[in-house]
């Protein structure tokens, strides 16, 4: 015969073993606690790219104004007034490495008098015409093309923007050049009629065709401010050297950025005054242009 009470004593022996069993970890430890991400690094300050400049002049008895925008060069501004550059640096006694700023008021030279109305859209038949009375100044294109600085901040000084970052040093010996793209020359460096003179060859390429830096170097100059060459990039290279790439579709480097030879710096296109897609092409050494087929060779 079986005592009454065994059933709820086997239920207490078999809870005792159950609590003296190891003890499953708790959802607590199972948790892998995650840090919070680090902060991004603030993203770095590259220059932009130039853009063009609509005149707007304030005409005083003083003499006729500039107010500089943000985004403007003082190339861009002296040739939208139709100025010469160095004139506007005589003028506003600016010296090395020219800047000017955001907000600046900048003497052009001439008389007090308005401005021309904007030209109309040019057509087909002017493209020619301006390419004819257009000449590159690499020097002047160099020089004034320093970006103008931000408006400098009054109330406390830590919060002054800095200026726009100097273009990095270039040394070394010249660089072996080669060509930027593979087309045929279409335009010769030299004379040619009319009087004109080609600083360059011009190069047959298709629409959205790589352009290659033609050696290593620190972009100078990346915009569309300069009339006639439409998106422009100029090159510094080592011994004195200066390559310009004109009429591109698109420009992939900004100024101040190194390029190494052979990089696609550019799209090929047909901006500024030409009627079919090509690349303008110089070398300059110093102030004197150079035929880059006499230079590079190959063509």
């Amino acid at each position: 015969m079986r005592a009454a009470g065994a059933p709820a004593l086997l239920l207490l022996v078999v809870l005792a073993g159950c609590s003296s069993s190891p003890r499953s970890p708790s959802l607590r430890s199972t948790i892998r606690v995650v840090p919070p991400p680090a902060p991004a690094p603030a993203p770095k300050r590259t220059d932009w790219v130039a853009r063009k400049v609509v005149p707007g002049a304030v005409v005083t008895p003083q003499g006729r104004f500039h107010i500089v925008k943000q985004g403007e060069t003082g190339i861009a501004i002296a040739r939208a007034y139709g100025v010469p550059w160095r004139e506007v640096v005589a003028l506003n006694r600016l010296s090395e490495p020219y800047v000017i700023r955001v907000g600046q008021r900048l003497r052009l030279p001439g008389p007090g008098t308005a401005p021309a109305p904007p030209a109309a859209p040019p057509t087909a038949a002017s493209l020619e015409e301006r390419a004819r009375a257009f000449a590159l100044n690499i020097d002047d294109v160099v020089t004034g093309g320093q970006p103008a600085a931000p408006r400098p901040a009054r109330p406390a000084p830590a919060t002054v923007e800095e200026p726009p970052t100097p273009l990095p040093a270039v040394t070394g010996s010249a660089p072996a050049f080669r060509w930027p793209l593979p087309g045929r020359i279409i335009s010769g460096f030299g004379p040619k009629a009319g009087g004109r003179f080609n600083d360059g060859v011009n190069l047959k390429a298709s629409a959205g065709e790589p352009v290659r830096a033609a050696g290593d170097g620190v972009v100078a100059y990346a915009g569309d401010a300069i009339p006639g060459f439409g998106n422009l990039l100029l090159v510094k290279h080592a011994g004195g050297w200066v390559s310009a790439y004109g009429h591109n579709e698109a420009l992939l480097v900004a100024r101040g950025a190194r390029v190494k030879a052979g990089e696609v710096i550019a799209r090929a296109g047909q901006t500024g005054a030409v009627a079919e897609p090509q690349l303008h092409f110089e070398l300059r050494r110093g102030r004197a242009p150079v035929d880059p087929a006499k230079v590079i060779g190959g063509r």
